[in-house]
């Protein structure tokens, strides 16, 4: 794995209080967390009924409308 390019913001006793990364970082993190949890919402979905076209039109159109 690839190490984080990181800076810290620190308070008057110097703890650390907050990290800022570079945009690209930042971009890439965000992408790997949303990758894994739409990965996530796929495998917990696996087992959820399979619906024909006409059977899931049929559902749109019974939802609220908002």
């Amino acid at each position: 794995m690839t190490a984080i390019p990181r800076k810290y913001i620190t308070d008057a006793r110097n703890q650390k209080q907050a990290v800022i990364v570079d945009l690209a970082t930042f971009n890439r993190m965000e992408s790997i967390i949303e990758d894994h949890g739409l990965g996530k919402f796929m495998e917990d979905a696996e087992d959820d009924p399979v619906l024909s076209v006409h059977e899931a039109r049929k559902f749109y159109k019974s939802l609220k409308k908002d």
